[in-house]
């Protein structure tokens, strides 16, 4: 038949195959099911389908697959259940060859995976959350990590992820701001085309390529209060200005899959726009992929939103208006088909979701090359290389936030004894975030295990001294005794505190009173970020501020580490810490590289994605706000603790005046800007340039400053080097009231610096059009 003859072109082999599916055939590819209920492990690692799910196969019901691989506490695959990396190769092999072989028309499954930080499954290599890889401002770099993410996933049979998350953060209160790249659509726009050269740069169908799929569309990140999928509150104007920046940008770069947010905006559910998804996504931007719903949203257009009455209803307004895949649902199995025999929906719109689908599906060899290599996805996940690049994205992504007379780097053969104190000091999971599988124990390196090896390399490991204190959530003081008699002992105290996004793996904890490690967990969960975990404050949880004061007045050297996923409002901890480090969750190997930057071995070059404000009642609070903000509270300024792009080094930095080139154009013409950096330091380190622009006067209101350029640059002591950033007409272009995006005559003031706080400035001028 045409569509099983490689020779005939896509478009040929697409139609031929439509045209001999029945309605029930092509309704199947609309449907997405949980993968890991479609089989049960045998003892030898091998699999078993269930009969259900054979049946659903024989009668052409299922198209896709959802996380097949996931483990974790809601799947509840566990390291003794699950598969190891050959065996999940396999088992995917073995459901592709059933689908393949014993569906009428052999129309393979689309395996789709969770790879936010590193393939989801059970071996693979954890990497730092999104929010740690932003701060590290290498695109390069991160594109390198995500293509090392697709190599791992590709391998055991994952031809998409559901990846990267362009979400931009208004409220850091809202548990999943780990999962984006913070609260700038220009970066996160850099960060999500390297994401998508990364996962899917090579070609579809390569052996080390998956699918990118852009999510939540849209808005998501700019809920009321920070709640997760709550109303979001915004105009047309700011959604094309800021919101959808990034992903129009990852859809330039090619990315051929969208997930629908679960926020409505404005009274219309993000599922069911027709706006959205159709004249902003497809007609104005040209994408040409498909769009999937996340978990269950259909759904909630009946039980929700309540904008329609039935199933029927929902499955047709959703198909009409863009969707085509179905998220682990059953609206499309249930309702799509009665829907259609009823009039509700229209065909024309489920031949166009199929075609869509059919057409990835081709475009990814599944048709042709529907198998893989049990012994390549042996070799490669979790490869020595891997491990490394996880630890190079967590040593650039690690943010140094205060260094008080130069506290940091700790001078080895001087310092003492070094006290690790606090309930992050120890806990694997705690900086792994959220999406995890399990992980076999001495696999996540701690602070406590990277300062051990650290110093054991040197001789001096027992100079090492730790202690829990406290829990992260739990108000119980148990550990405060033990915690200030180890601290009293030594000359330096590392304080490892911050939040948890680790579901309940059933891993052992700590004895407070002893620091020994308890054979059962306590039962109290620490969660206090990931997907659904929002809160109404950002301080410390628990009595982790207490203990912190507690040893802070024993009078030693104090250093803050904060593990955590969102940032964190602590004054006290601001004014009296010696040295603070945020780490967000750096991953398996945040523990060697934390280590290598207390003692200096490691430069620290991370730079802040988010503002960190002082008080919970500033939010919302981010740099690039409206001139017009408003007036300041009785209580305090606007003004956050720590600034967007801040971040500090072991060296300094000079720059000289920018200098724009030319410095008068037309709307349509570019110019350079240039500005000389110099390491006036006596170590090398890396220096993030940042470029940020002002539109000084314009038609609609504009924000105060908006970053517009940036360049990670490696200097030696001494060393002098020239970054020029080009500004495009793309750079200097609003959103009118009208939404269009045009280039307003006028000046522009360019600010290069460190931060979004500090720079130097000139002027670009744009004369009237010719």
């Amino acid at each position: 038949m045409i569509y099983q003859d490689a020779t005939y072109s896509l478009q040929e082999r697409v139609q031929d195959l439509l045209s001999r599916m029945t309605r029930e055939e092509k309704v199947g590819q609309l449907v997405q099911i949980f993968g890991w209920q479609t089989f049960e492990r045998n003892p030898d690692g091998t699999i078993t389908l269930t009969e259900e799910f054979r049946q659903q196969i024989r009668e052409g019901h299922v198209g896709a697959l959802y996380a097949a691989l996931r483990a974790d506490p809601w799947t509840e695959v566990t390291l003794e259940t699950g598969l190891s990396p050959r065996e999940g190769a396999a088992a995917l092999n073995t459901i592709q060859k059933y689908a393949i072989e014993q569906s009428r028309l052999g129309i393979p499954l689309m395996f789709g995976e969770e790879c936010s930080h590193g393939h989801m499954a059970i071996g693979a290599t954890v990497y730092p959350v999104p929010l740690l890889a932003a701060s590290t401002w290498n695109t390069e770099l991160y594109e390198e990590m995500c293509h090392a993410v697709a190599i791992e996933t590709r391998s055991q049979g994952g031809v998409a992820t559901y990846s990267p998350v362009l979400d931009i953060v208004r409220d850091p209160r809202w548990g999943r701001t780990e999962e984006t790249y913070g609260e700038d659509p220009y970066l996160a726009g850099e960060l999500a085309a390297a994401a998508v050269r990364g996962l899917q740069g090579r070609g579809l169908d390569a052996p080390d390529s998956v699918i990118a799929t852009l999510k939540h569309f849209v808005g998501y990140g700019a809920s009321e209060g920070g709640r997760n999928a709550a109303p979001v509150h915004m105009g047309m104007k700011e959604l094309h200005e800021v919101d959808l920046v990034p992903f129009r940008k990852a859809v330039e770069a090619g990315a051929v899959s969208v997930m629908t947010a679960y926020n409505e905006i404005d009274g219309v559910p993000c599922t069911s726009s027709e706006y959205l998804l159709e004249e902003v996504l497809r007609t104005q931007w040209g994408f040409d992929g498909f769009v999937i719903t996340d978990a269950s949203a259909m759904n909630m257009l009946v039980h929700g939103y309540n904008i329609v009455e039935s199933g029927e209803q929902a499955t047709a307004l959703a198909l009409k208006a863009g969707i085509d895949l179905e998220m682990s649902g059953s609206m499309f199995s249930r309702y799509l088909n009665p829907a259609l025999e009823q009039g509700i929906a229209d065909e024309a719109y489920l031949d166009q979701a199929v075609k869509r689908l059919l057409e990835i599906k081709f475009r990814l060899g599944l048709f042709d090359r529907p198998y893989v290599d049990p012994d390549r996805a042996e070799q490669l996940i979790h490869s020595q290389e891997h491990i490394q690049l996880a630890r190079e994205v967590a040593r650039q992504g690690i943010i140094l936030l205060q260094n008080k007379e130069n506290t940091l780097p700790i001078h080895v053969e001087t310092a003492g004894k070094i006290a690790v104190i606090g309930p992050n000091g120890n806990t694997p999971y705690n900086q792994l975030g959220d999406y995890t599988s399990p992980q076999p124990e001495g696999k996540v390196i701690t602070v406590l295990e990277g300062i051990r090896q650290y110093l054991a390399a040197k001789g001096l490991d027992d100079q090492l001294l730790y202690a829990p204190g406290c829990r992260i959530r739990d108000e119980s003081e148990e550990g405060f005794e033990y915690a200030l008699e180890v601290a009293g002992q030594a000359d330096t105290v590392v304080m490892v505190l911050g939040g948890s996004s680790a579901r309940d793996f059933g891993e052992g904890t700590v004895d407070l009173r002893t620091g020994q490690s308890l054979v059962h967990n306590s039962g109290a969960s620490d969660m206090e970020s990931g997907e659904g975990i929002d809160r109404v404050d950002i301080n410390l949880t628990g009595v982790q501020l207490k203990l912190c004061q507690a040893v802070h007045a024993l009078g030693k050297k104090l250093i803050v580490i904060y593990i955590n996923g969102r940032p964190v409002a602590e004054p006290w901890i601001d004014e009296h810490a010696d040295a603070i480090i945020e780490a967000w969750y750096p991953g398996q190997e945040g523990g060697h590289a934390l280590a290598e930057i207390l003692y200096g071995e490691v430069n620290p070059s991370g730079r802040l994605t988010i503002s960190v404000p002082r008080h919970v009642g500033q939010l919302p609070i981010y740099y690039n706000g409206k001139r017009t903000r408003g007036k300041r509270y009785l209580e305090m300024d606007l003004q956050p603790a720590y600034p967007f792009g801040h971040g500090l080094s072991y060296t300094t930095f000079a720059y000289s005046d920018p200098v724009v080139s030319p410095a008068l154009i037309h709307p349509d013409q570019s110019a350079t800007v240039t500005v000389q950096i110099t390491n006036t330091g006596s170590r090398a380190g890396w220096e993030v340039a940042q470029l940020y622009l002002t539109d000084l006067v314009s038609s609609v209101t504009r924000p105060d400053k908006e970053l517009k350029g940036f360049y990670k640059i490696w200097l030696e002591p001494g060393e002098s080097s020239e970054v020029t950033f080009t500004l495009t007409p793309e750079h200097l272009e609003l959103v009118t009231a009208q939404l269009h995006r045009v280039v307003e005559p006028g000046e522009f003031r360019i600010q290069v610096g460190s931060s979004s706080a500090t720079g130097k400035s000139a002027v670009l001028t744009v004369m009237a059009a010719k």
